[in-house]
């Protein structure tokens, strides 16, 4: 498992108390891992993690088809009954997603969000893993 860095929790509460409806906060790498959280189950960050990891791989594919773009994912928004879920770009190889219930306002999502990455964007940088390389 890996270990979460102490240094992005007071940014990630930060941006839960600043959206109402928040319901979890995960950081992630390219590749699926859960680098750090806020709110909800340990677990189900981990879950959300690893399903980003493919969303992210289809938003990057259909972006790819879409004429004068660079082919990279920016944000994704899903819109499902009872809430949103937000996947943003937040760097090399990181990614920043957003579980939220049906209150939250998706323009203030959007927002923060991307005033969160980039306040910390580098920070959120994960390298690519090598063969055989753990986290």
């Amino acid at each position: 498992m890996i270990q979460q860095r102490a240094n992005f929790d007071w940014m990630l509460k930060e941006l839960a108390d600043g959206v109402p409806g928040i319901q979890q906060i995960v950081v992630l790498s390219a590749d699926g891992l859960r680098i750090a959280r806020y709110g909800g189950d340990p677990d189900a960050a981990d879950r959300v993690a690893a399903a980003c990891a493919g969303l992210q791989s289809l938003a990057g594919a259909v972006a790819g088809e879409i004429p004068n773009s660079d082919g990279r994912m920016r944000m994704v928004i899903i819109e499902i009954n009872g809430g949103y879920f937000y996947l943003m770009s937040a760097g090399p190889n990181a990614y920043l997603a957003v579980l939220a219930d049906q209150t939250a306002e998706p323009g203030l999502m959007s927002n923060r969000m991307r005033d969160l990455v980039v306040r910390i964007g580098a920070h959120l940088t994960s390298p690519p893993r090598r063969n055989g390389q753990t986290v």
